[in-house]
């Protein structure tokens, strides 16, 4: 990076780490209190860094929230993290640059009546605050379904909250979680749903019945998901959106 990038990055706008918390082995959460007015739609992204290196991240908070809330995997250098494992280090407190302004056509369609969220890991981070911002603007006539697949349990880090959503708005949420690894140890107990998610999302379309017409089908992870799910659904001709920003290079 030149030493005009570089300066021009010290000048963006900051924003403070205010709470942080690990909550699986590579998996964090960190909220941000930015120093300039921030404002975004859900589904889009914030663009953050440090050290001259910059990443976009989906916002997990609502537009009505005081901090932005991010849900981040850390990625460790030896398998290409470069910014991730500088958040990890960094404390509550210490600040990151801020592009002012949120990006990305990843939103809510508020043309469509159904809404089916299908998401892997931190790609559920757009879902949480489209479905928070749907509870506070007491939407009437959407359904959210919201479909996160992960290769372990604790990495569903939203699922107590979507499944108290859920469960006192069950005619506006509906949460579906599955493991992908039902074998393995840290899945111990797990009575819900298993497979990858990709697989799943057609049997639960049908479930459901849902027109197409009046349906959209959001995808954000895991590029191999988005990819086969968007190959499918597309060719039975239903409507489909991903968010493209993201990168392995974390």
């Amino acid at each position: 990076m030149t030493e005009k990038q570089l300066d021009r990055l010290a000048k963006l706008p900051k924003a403070w780490i205010a709470k942080k918390q690990e909550v699986a082995e590579d998996l964090f959460l960190i909220w941000l209190r930015p120093e300039v007015p921030f404002t975004f739609k859900p589904g889009q992204y914030i663009t953050i860094g440090t050290v001259g290196i910059e990443r976009p991240y989906s916002i997990a908070s609502a537009p009505h929230e005081s901090m932005v809330e991010l849900f981040i995997e850390h990625v460790l250098p030896e398998h290409g993290g470069k910014l991730t494992p500088l958040l990890w280090a960094q404390h509550v407190g210490e600040s990151v640059s801020m592009r002012p302004r949120a990006k990305g056509i990843f939103v809510f369609q508020p043309q469509y009546h159904n809404h089916v969220l299908v998401g892997t890991v931190t790609g559920v981070a757009p879902f949480v605050s489209m479905v928070r911002n749907a509870i506070h603007e007491k939407m009437r006539g959407h359904h959210f379904f919201v479909m996160e697949g992960a290769s372990h349990q604790d990495e569903f880090v939203y699922d107590a909250e979507l499944e108290r959503l859920s469960e006192n708005y069950p005619e506006m949420i509906t949460f579906i979680p599955t493991v992908s690894r039902p074998q393995a140890e840290r899945n111990m107990g797990w009575n819900g749903a298993t497979g990858r998610v990709n697989t799943l999302v057609e049997d639960y379309l049908a479930k459901w019945s849902l027109p197409k017409e009046d349906t959209l089908i959001y995808l954000c992870g895991n590029p191999g998901m988005i990819e086969d799910v968007t190959e499918k659904l597309k060719a039975k001709d239903w409507h489909v959106d991903s968010e493209r920003f993201w990168k392995e290079d974390e």
